[in-house]
């Protein structure tokens, strides 16, 4: 355990520093992601303003809640984890040899081998929603963090998930960036507009029900048999996942790519 977690820190401080290394695009990218998230606000301002009390159950400040989630769980989930979505490119470039033949663990050395610049933007968005509409509130800031946590964790499964079908399918790409889009998609509108197959799907399939409206339900009305219940979905999710990654594993055949990893 003590070996992983040292790996994951190495490579959080190496991508970290490597983004710092060009400042001026790591900054534009950030601004630029967090300001393009920004305008969602406006639109859902709108929106309340026409229709008057809440959609769906849902009141302003709730759908803010879930985008403040989904946002800085986004980011932090393509900050440490952004290797899930570039899994099915991994397998049908040949790329994951070079991690096959390392001596640590290989889901974790996959996952955390590379960053995104823009999720940074992600990551503060959520926190400047939560400062704006919720400051003080700290109820509001536990199932806030809670949240991020599942929503950061479930959604990199999910990904992983899509993408690890490459190993049975061939290249998946495009399963993989449909699943992604479902996902952010059932996070950040309110979870009533869906049929109630849709909603099975998103407890089920797509947990993001679990990583974001959960976490609001239980800040409206806490419940510890249903906390208990979504924390257990939520690692029984991740520790499938990550057993379909190396059921999936067994049956990758080497690209014979001769690729340089630093």
């Amino acid at each position: 355990m003590k070996k992983h977690i040292k790996i994951f820190i190495c490579y959080f401080q190496l991508n970290f520093a490597s983004a710092l290394e060009y400042r001026a695009s790591f900054f534009s990218q950030a601004f630029g992601m967090a300001l393009s998230n920004s305008s969602f606000i406006f639109f859902w301002w709108i929106a309340f303003e026409q229709i008057g009390g809440k959609i769906a159950g849902y009141s302003f400040e709730d759908v803010l809640f879930i985008w403040a989630v989904t946002s800085t769980g986004f980011g932090l989930s393509m900050i440490l984890f952004a290797n899930a979505s570039r899994i099915t490119q991994l397998i049908v470039t040949g790329e994951l040899d070079t991690f096959l033949l390392q001596p640590c663990n290989i889901l974790l050395n996959v996952l955390c081998a590379r960053t995104n610049l823009s999720a940074y933007g992600d990551l503060l968005y959520g926190f400047v929603i939560m400062f704006i509409f919720y400051a003080g509130n700290g109820a509001a800031w536990l199932w806030f963090f809670i949240g991020v946590i599942f929503c950061g964790l479930l959604l990199t499964a999910v990904m992983l998930t899509a993408h690890t079908l490459s190993f049975f399918w061939g290249d998946a790409s495009v399963i993989g960036s449909m699943v992604t889009e479902f996902a952010i998609s059932f996070s950040i509108y309110p979870e009533k507009i869906y049929a109630p197959v849709i909603r099975a799907v998103m407890y089920s399939v797509i947990p993001m029900g679990i990583a974001v409206h959960m976490p609001l339900r239980l800040y409206g009305t806490f419940s510890s048999e249903i906390a208990l219940v979504a924390f257990g979905g939520a690692v029984l999710y991740c520790a499938l996942a990550c057993r379909f990654f190396y059921w999936g594993l067994r049956r990758y055949e080497s690209g014979n790519a001769i690729v340089t990893k630093l």
